[in-house]
């Protein structure tokens, strides 16, 4: 497995002064970073602490504006963690490690996050997730129950629009053929070192990002720098190509609606506002609109999501 390794210079405006220590887990043989804010020791006290996961391309430092904040105005243990392959967490290579998809998929990270409550934090936690990682988090929340996920708040929870159920079946054949290409060709590897630069990434976030004012140095700094690690391009093209595996709308069959609150950035280009709101509202105990908002809302706005997260928190 690829481990971590020196980050590479910072950008000009980076502020790693502000991020959280790194912490070190290990997992089925597998080295996992997290980060911890609050409390004098994991599972520290009655309530259960909250465990923050990023979404896809994503890392534990998408949070640094969220951990710190939360653990203060609630007392709280707060968790953020980079899922098996993202950030600085080990990136066993796909082809040695079952084939496409058989690692880095909801399953295996639902449990990792299950064995995370019970080995770290210490009991039943409160997840936080963004985009993919609201998957995982309904994985683990299904697979672990009571005793290992009290609630989930979902932010921009991934449609999975490259899943086969969302497609038709003459798209969803193209699409295979176009994620062979990029995952057994040097196409693959080539598309990705395009986008892992600063300046193309900084697109792609402006995107992602309503206010574009909100996409500066340490940002970029932030996502690109754990993304230019050896094993990085080969996790990003075994992803996706996971065109299997579970819909929110699957798991959240499973759960108790009580247990799910989502919040959804209404100016998000990638998972629309709409179609959440068609699929989900009615099977979440709270659907909240955070308006003028994209995909990631935590870090865009955290004067609007810190208090939706203290009142998920409060009301778990």
């Amino acid at each position: 497995a690829a481990t971590a390794t020196a980050p590479p210079r910072e950008l000009p405006g980076a502020r790693r002064d502000l991020r959280l220590p790194d912490e070190w887990w290990e997992w089925r043989g597998h080295r996992i970073r997290y980060q911890s804010a609050g409390g004098d020791a994991a599972g520290a006290g009655d309530e259960p602490a909250i465990v923050m996961v990023h979404g896809f391309g994503g890392n534990a430092d998408h949070w640094v504006k969220n951990a710190r904040a939360v653990a203060e105005s609630t007392g709280r243990r707060v968790f953020t963690i980079d899922l098996l392959g993202y950030g600085y967490s080990d990136q066993p290579v796909p082809a040695e490690s079952g084939g496409v998809n058989a690692l880095y998929n909801f399953e295996n990270w639902g449990a990792q996050l299950v064995d995370f409550a019970r080995e770290v934090a210490g009991g039943p936690v409160l997840l936080v997730c963004n985009s993919v990682g609201g998957v995982a988090g309904l994985q683990a929340a299904v697979d672990g129950g009571d005793e290992a996920v009290r609630a989930v708040l979902c932010l921009n929870i991934s449609l999975r629009g490259l899943n086969v159920r969302r497609q038709p079946p003459l798209v969803s054949k193209a699409v295979g053929v176009l994620q062979k290409v990029l995952r057994e060709t040097p196409v693959g590897e080539f598309f990705y070192a395009q986008i892992a630069q600063p300046r193309a990434l900084r697109n792609v976030l402006r995107e992602a990002y309503a206010d574009p004012a909100t996409v500066d140095d340490d940002l970029v700094d932030r996502m690109l720098q754990p993304g230019l690690r050896p094993g990085s391009a080969a996790v990003f093209l075994d992803f996706i190509s996971y065109s299997t595996g579970p819909l929110p709308e699957d798991l959240l069959e499973k759960l108790p609606k009580e247990k799910v609150m989502f919040g959804w950035g209404t100016k998000d280009p990638w998972e629309l506002v709409d179609m959440g709101r068609e699929y989900y509202a009615d099977m979440v105990r709270e659907f909240v609109e955070l308006e003028g908002l994209g995909h990631c809302p935590m870090d865009e706005a955290p004067q609007i999501v810190n208090p939706l997260i203290e009142r998920f928190v409060r009301e778990y």
